[in-house]
């Protein structure tokens, strides 16, 4: 057992099932899978707080855990912050990379609530990004910032 974005579920799987696909399972499908390999950070989830590549993560490390997907971050049918720079400035396109970087902006800013762009570059470097070219993603987390 664990807790899903804020409610008590059991995922079904071995424990050696990959953490995403026992989390796509449950019908959540906005963490995606990129490369499978850890390298992109698309499937990137927050597991106790701390942003872990869910494709490398197995679902036993996830007994017990709290774990927060994209899905869990919007409040009903209010966007968190991260997710309405994200929007405004353009940092979402095709989508495939926005759900781990959205998290992994996240998790920056319950660390360092006034990151330099140097912070968000550093937080985000495990992210890959084929359509913005980075910018405007730095600069909606930025804005994002400024707002909380």
């Amino acid at each position: 057992a664990c807790t899903l974005n804020g409610r008590a579920r059991q995922l079904e799987g071995h424990p050696m099932t990959r953490l995403l696909d026992a989390i796509r399972q449950t019908g959540l499908t906005g963490t995606k899978e990129g490369c499978g390999e850890g390298e992109c950070g698309a499937c990137g989830v927050l597991l106790d707080g701390v942003l872990v590549n869910s494709c490398l993560t197995p679902l036993a490390h996830a007994q017990g855990a709290a774990i927060t997907t994209i899905e869990g971050l919007a409040s009903s049918e209010i966007l968190h912050e991260v997710q309405e720079a994200f929007l405004e400035y353009g940092g979402a396109q095709c989508g495939i990379c926005t759900p781990g970087m959205v998290l992994a902006a996240h998790e920056l800013l319950s660390r360092i609530p006034e990151p330099t762009e140097d912070d968000v570059r550093a937080a985000l470097a495990g992210n890959l990004c084929r359509c913005t070219g980075y910018m405007r993603i730095f600069e909606a987390v930025l804005e994002a910032s400024r707002r909380q």
